[in-house]
């Protein structure tokens, strides 16, 4: 069709939102509703197309000031946000001049952003609405499924972490420090490794109940915490033992004043209803420093030999593993 009949403007803004009105010399005479979200209309009135687009490849010959009709023309603002539209112009029956019809083509979801369209925006039969929604639905499913993957990863570390956890006093338990323990051997990081043993806890749990033990062995559980640094492991391996991996510390000094601490700490009473617990703790301590090859077993198997030896010396005392002593 070479010729458009001139049809009444709300028509138009109807089927074709982003239309301009072009008069024989190029300059704008009629917008758009869409195009007007996109420029102001006083900026497109009056002035010529070509000062407004760039077009690409726009097939004119020199001298010609009008675009070519009946081909598909692709066409950029010039000033503001470089948008690109695709557009197609034909000649208007009855007056000198063009109707430029212009879409978004693949670029409609940017530019949906960056103008804020909505539906109403578009005409009725433009499939541009359709893919829209399919974008949105897209988000949509995209979002629940990235909320569902964080909350199954917020569920997988929970679960990590109550596997890595004594549920009573909220420390590590033996398979937390067994992980801890791999990762420093295969790092080559050194460490020490207090094995504690309470004290007249069965005399506790004996004489005031299960109850009694619970509240003694989350106070204990503070105490070690309270002693130790962020670094540091504190695990709970049995139902009164405790292991404590001390990153980096094999000062023998360091570890004996370090125990001597803690010790004095469990010595301190802990209320119980009406009554006081009263407990202490030996310890048994044992490093990196005193292997050739670091088996984490042997040093478990050490540091609970100098544990023994505390507790054959009175209790309440804290030993450093040497080569030769025995658990007997």
């Amino acid at each position: 069709m070479k010729h458009v009949t001139n049809f009444d403007k709300n028509s138009l803004d109807l089927l074709m939102p982003m239309h301009l009105i072009l008069d024989a010399t190029g300059a704008v005479c009629g917008v758009g509703p869409t195009l007007c979200k996109l420029r102001r209309e006083m900026e497109l009135l009056g002035s010529n197309v070509f000062d407004i687009f760039e077009l690409r490849d726009d097939g004119r010959k020199k001298g010609d000031t009008l675009l070519p009709t009946d081909k598909k023309l692709y066409l950029t603002f010039k000033d503001g946000v470089a948008t690109t539209l695709k557009g197609i112009a034909t000649a208007l029956e009855g007056r000198d001049g063009l109707l430029l019809n212009l879409s978004f083509g693949i670029s409609v979801v940017e530019a949906v952003r960056e103008y804020r369209l909505t539906a109403g925006d578009f005409a009725p039969t433009d499939l541009a609405v359709e893919m829209l929604y399919l974008v949105e639905a897209k988000s949509a499913v995209l979002e629940e499924t990235k909320q569902l993957n964080m909350r199954l990863q917020g569920a997988k570390v929970a679960a990590e972490e109550q596997a890595f956890t004594d549920t009573l006093t909220g420390l590590k338990n033996r398979r937390a420090m067994d992980h801890v323990l791999k990762r420093m051997i295969r790092g080559a990081i050194p460490f020490a490794l207090m094995h504690l043993d309470l004290d007249y806890f069965k005399d506790v749990n004996d004489t005031l109940g299960h109850a009694a033990g619970d509240a003694v062995l989350q106070r204990i559980a503070k105490v070690l915490v309270e002693e130790t640094r962020d670094d540091d492991m504190v695990a709970r391996v049995g139902g009164d033992e405790f292991i404590l991996v001390l990153h980096k510390m094999t000062d023998k000094d360091r570890l004996m004043k370090t125990a001597q601490r803690i010790i004095s700490q469990l010595e301190v009473p802990v209320p119980f209803g009406d009554t006081v617990c009263r407990i202490s703790g030996s310890i048994g301590i044992t490093t990196t420093d005193f292997y050739e090859a670091i088996d984490p077993d042997q040093m478990i198997h050490d540091a609970d030999t100098a544990l023994y030896a505390s507790k054959h010396q009175g209790r309440a005392r804290a030993n450093m593993y040497e080569h030769g002593m025995t658990s007997k």
